[in-house]
Parts: C-alpha cells; structure tokens; sequence
C-alpha cells in the first residue's frame, strides 16, 4: 500500500504543470479584428430603365371660328414636350376650309374670295402650365388623372394670300387613360390682323377642339 500510494503521488505531481498550463485563459482577440471572412461573389446589378414619357403626339379636330366669316371644321397635329411635371411645350398645325358663302348670298358680283373658299392654316408654339391637377371619375370606383392648363404663345396664320402672325392663349383638360394615352379638349384664341374688308383690324378667333395624345 505504502508503494502505490507514493506512485500515485508521483502521477500527481507530473501531471500538475500541464493541468495548470491547460487551464490558463486565452489571450483576447485584438478588437474589429474578423474571425470569419465570408467568401461572397459579387454580382452586376443593371438598374430598370423607365420610360420618361416626356414627348407627346396627337392629333385634334373641332371647329374654327374665323371672324366674320363663321366656323368651319379644322383638324390638326400637336408635338409636345413636357419639361417638369407641371410645365410644357407644344407645338401644333391646324388647316380649316373658311367660306364666304354669306357675303356672296347679299353682292350679286361674288363674294370676298376668289373662290367660294379658301384654306386657312397655321402653325404656333405655346408654353403651358397645369394649374389643376386631379382626378375624373367614370362610375363610382374608375378615376383617371386629369390636368386642367393654360397656355400661351405665338405663331403664324395663312389665310387669303395674308400670312399673319398670331397671338395664341387658352385653356385645356387632359384626361390621362394609361402612362401613354391621353384625351384632351382645347379652347384657344388666334388673335391676328387682316383688311379683307376694305379695312385692317385685329380679330380674335375662337378655336375649340378635342384630341388624342400619346406619350414616349
């Protein structure tokens, strides 16, 4: 027994410094240093391309009051360009056929034209601004975007050999069905000068139309 006891003791002793060893404490890890580093690929990423829709075409058809001498019918382009959300750019070219059937029903020698009727024509560019905007319901749960606009600009008028140049100003309401379909109306104002009758004067001439627009 005594034997075993001492071999035992030995055991112990050697056995100590490395139990001791063992048991100390790790040295801390330098802060923000990374214990794992992720092994990620990278991927391009190609953003979405949306449409501006900043440029419009349409087309326009009502009628043209030409002073003096009645209204007729009067179809047309527009090319627009919309510079803010709020503000914009359009030209537009419209042609009507004007008569002067009831100044040859009073002089027995013909009328002021040469021919019972003569083309008008013009062209003009006008900045506009939405002034209105909202929503046009069509039922109780079908809205639409809508824009109520003025406009403003100049232009040019062709009309019995005398080509003017002409003052334009109006309103309108735009009626937005899809991101590149509209419907709008227009009620512009040509204001020019003529002599046809023997004396120059300016002349305001109401124009009221409806179109179409689309948007790219």
């Amino acid at each position: 027994m005594p034997l075993t006891r001492t071999f035992a003791c030995l055991l112990m002793a050697a056995a100590a410094p490395a139990f001791a060893q063992s048991a100390d404490p790790q040295p801390p890890k330098p802060a923000g240093e990374q214990v794992i580093t992720p092994q990620v690929d990278r991927r391009e990423l190609k953003l979405p391309r949306f449409a501006s829709n900043d440029i419009s075409v349409g087309l326009l058809a009502g009628r043209y009051a030409t002073a003096n001498f009645g209204s007729s019918t009067v179809t047309g382009l527009r090319l627009g360009y919309h510079i803010t959300e709020d503000v914009f750019v359009e030209g537009a070219y419209g042609r009507a056929k004007v008569t002067d059937e009831a100044f040859r029903q009073i002089f027995p020698n013909g009328g002021i034209f040469p021919t019972p009727k003569q083309n008008l024509t013009y062209y003009n560019v006008v900045a506009g601004y939405n002034l209105l905007p909202g929503e046009v319901f069509f039922g109780r749960s079908n809205a639409k975007i809508s824009q109520g606009y003025v406009v403003a600009g100049v232009g040019s008028t062709d009309f019995a050999g005398q080509k003017r140049q002409t003052v334009v100003a109006g309103f309108g309401l735009r009626v937005v069905f899809t991101s590149w379909f509209a419907a709008q109306v227009d009620v512009r104002d040509h204001i020019y000068s003529l002599d046809l009758l023997g004396k120059r004067q300016s002349n305001h001439n109401l124009e009221a139309t409806a179109g179409l627009t689309f948007t790219f």
